[in-house]
């Protein structure tokens, strides 16, 4: 089962993406002192999960990126033994 996050939650991490998109990186410790120089949050509860958010996003968006720079070398290859 997985991990169940508030629409608050979601709705911060995805605009703190589309603001600052090259800010962010798979490593929580980072993204979460990034979500605390960038927010006004109080509690360090939600700055946490925020943080845990983008990290996840940007871990999904990097194996999505991956597999489509395969599928790109595969199709190459397959053209180049065609040809």
């Amino acid at each position: 089962m997985g991990k169940v996050r508030t629409k608050v939650v979601k709705n911060l991490a995805r605009k703190l993406l589309e603001t600052y998109p090259d800010l962010f990186t798979t490593d929580f410790e980072r993204n979460k002192q990034l979500v605390k120089e960038l927010t006004d949050i109080k509690f360090k509860h939600l700055q946490n999960r925020v943080a845990g958010y983008v990290t996840h996003l940007v871990k999904i968006n990097m194996r999505s990126e991956a597999v489509e720079t395969e599928l790109t070398e595969v199709e190459g290859e397959v053209e180049s033994t065609e040809g």
